[in-house]
């Protein structure tokens, strides 16, 4: 089972690569972030066309998250339960072959100390309290999405550059730690100990052709997710692509339940 997490920074800007990336990688499970369309008009045919359920939560212009799944997408749930009518558009989870896959799209914060970095990390705090509320840490559980957070400086290609900066500071990485404290894994470091390997890089002077880039996009497993999960690829090759995202798509690969790493 390949479950994917990207931010496309733009659904109907990335759509083309999206296809593509269905196409060549065959993932059975797509999260995608920052789709940036409302529901009435997100492209959902090219999608269903390639195989896949497609279930979607967007607004206009910003933020928004969708689902894709090879197999039936089951008790679909949108947003943080204690949201407020007009919130912005994060959260997406749903039950699929037999993983339930929670894909987030964590507010970026802005500047350390603004209001913004304040709302970021009370979101992360509501997080948790929603999965403490709704699951249990032995249940099959991936979340995934771009968290805008780096865990430690292994994740920054300029750790004294970036240190107590937005996506870098203590509390935010705090924060991160907490939410794994619920008994998640970052399952690409459970494969991959060396720094160096990022997941986002800005568009300007050339980042990604430099490697300047940021790990912040994750795959976090529960425990029996963690023990099906044999590998945790980052696509950077997607970064260099004409009219890319700022991100990558990142992909988890499981074996079948019950079939040991």
């Amino acid at each position: 089972m390949k479950i994917t997490t990207w931010n496309v920074n733009g659904l109907r800007a990335r759509l083309t690569h999206v296809v593509d990336f269905l196409r060549e990688h065959e993932p059975d499970v797509l999260c995608l972030q920052e789709t940036k369309v409302q529901d009435d008009l997100f492209p959902r045919e090219p999608l269903e066309d390639e195989g896949y359920d497609v279930e979607f939560f967007g607004q206009k212009s910003y933020n928004g998250v969708a689902l894709l799944s090879r197999h039936r997408l089951d008790d679909v749930v949108r947003g943080l339960p204690d949201d407020d009518a007009d919130a912005e558009r994060r959260v997406i989870a749903a039950t699929t072959g037999g993983v339930r896959v929670l894909n987030l799209y964590v507010p970026n914060g802005q500047d350390v100390g603004t209001d913004k970095y304040r709302f970021k990390l009370d979101w992360f705090r509501r997080l948790r309290a929603f999965l403490d509320a709704s699951y249990a840490a032995t249940d099959p559980i991936v979340v995934v999405g771009d968290f805008n957070v780096t865990l430690d400086d292994r994740d920054v290609h300029d750790p004294d550059w970036w240190r107590d900066r937005i996506l870098c500071s203590a509390p935010e990485r705090q924060a991160m730690r907490n939410l794994l404290a619920f008994g998640l894994d970052d399952a690409f470091r459970r494969h991959h100990e060396q720094g160096g390997v990022y997941t986002w890089w800005h568009y300007t002077a050339g980042a990604a052709f430099k490697d300047d880039g940021l790990r912040i996009d994750y795959v976090l497993t529960s425990a029996p997710v963690t023990q099906r999960c044999r590998d945790v690829i980052v696509h950077k090759d997607l970064r260099l692509q004409k009219s890319p995202s700022d991100h990558v798509p990142v992909t988890a690969l499981l074996t079948d339940a019950g079939t040991a790493r």
